[in-house]
């Protein structure tokens, strides 16, 4: 790999940008197009200065020789936008404490709640389920509680394993929440809370590409997958949304945004709530 500081500014070619576009369709599913050039370009000019490659085309002729796979990780998290905050559209949060968990709760309890949450980002969502389970249940599960939360973005995911974050990010919850769901001070670096560890210990974060099969085990109560099929084209969101349900138990719930819809692909799962779906039971 080069290690000479850049002596220009690389610019990103048509045929640069089409292999890259090529590229990250085929590893993530990802759509991107001519409207997306200046984001490229700029997310991995970084890259680009940060590993001393001085044009786009070395760049990418290391990168496809790269048979470790790391650099193309690496391309990847630079691509993936991970937008996310605590109780994003909060309505989906009370859905699952009002409609989801009560159920769950009254069944046979040597079984484990299951849920997934299929595009971690940084960690606000799953620990945004987990503190709504915790509260549903009256401060704590009462019966096993498992959550996945998994991303494509490593990352992503380092960020959302440590879960720690600038007391800004949870500056519009309750201040209970920030008082029985956060720890400050110690180790934790100053202007920064982290999620405690009663929170913590009910999720496991591990890296999933959604193009591959999904994580293999008991059928799942519910999956949160929000605000990821907006960047696939159809043919993708089909496999995806194909896969999901597959994970699902019979009358198990998939959450989608708002911004996102299941209409024109094919599916047995039936519409609840808005972007709430259930697999009905056979």
């Amino acid at each position: 790999m080069p290690v000479a500081a850049l002596t220009s500014i690389p610019v990103l070619s048509d045929r640069d940008l089409a292999t890259i576009t090529r590229l990250v369709y085929a590893k993530s599913g990802i759509s991107l197009h001519s409207g997306k050039r200046a984001l490229v370009t700029a997310r991995l000019q970084k890259l680009l200065k940060r590993s001393g490659f001085n044009s786009f085309k070395e760049y990418l002729r290391f990168l496809e020789s790269d048979k470790s796979g790391g650099e193309m990780t690496a391309m990847l998290d630079a691509i993936a936008t991970n937008h996310t905050a605590f109780f994003r559209e909060p309505q989906h949060f009370d859905f699952l404490a009002r409609n989801v968990l009560p159920p769950l709760r009254a069944r046979d309890e040597t079984s484990p709640i299951l849920g997934w949450c299929a595009a971690c980002s940084s960690g606000e969502e799953p620990f945004t389920i987990a503190i709504t389970a915790l509260e549903s249940f009256g401060g704590h599960p009462g019966r096993p509680l498992r959550l996945l939360a998994s991303d494509l973005s490593t990352k992503a995911l380092t960020r959302a394993a440590a879960g720690v974050y600038k007391t800004e990010r949870v500056a519009g919850l309750p201040k209970q929440f920030v008082l029985k769901y956060f720890d400050k001070g110690g180790d934790i670096p100053a202007g920064s809370v982290r999620i405690s560890d009663h929170v913590r210990r009910l999720i496991e974060f591990r890296q999933l590409n959604l193009l591959d099969a999904p994580p293999p085990g008991r059928p799942l109560d519910f999956i949160f997958c929000r605000n990821v099929l907006i960047y696939f084209d159809r043919t993708v969101q089909q496999g995806v949304v194909q896969r999901l349900e597959e994970r699902l138990a019979p009358g198990g719930y998939l959450f989608t945004s708002h911004s996102e819809s299941l209409n024109g692909l094919k599916h047995g799962l039936t519409w609840v709530a808005p972007a709430v779906y259930r697999r009905e039971r056979s």
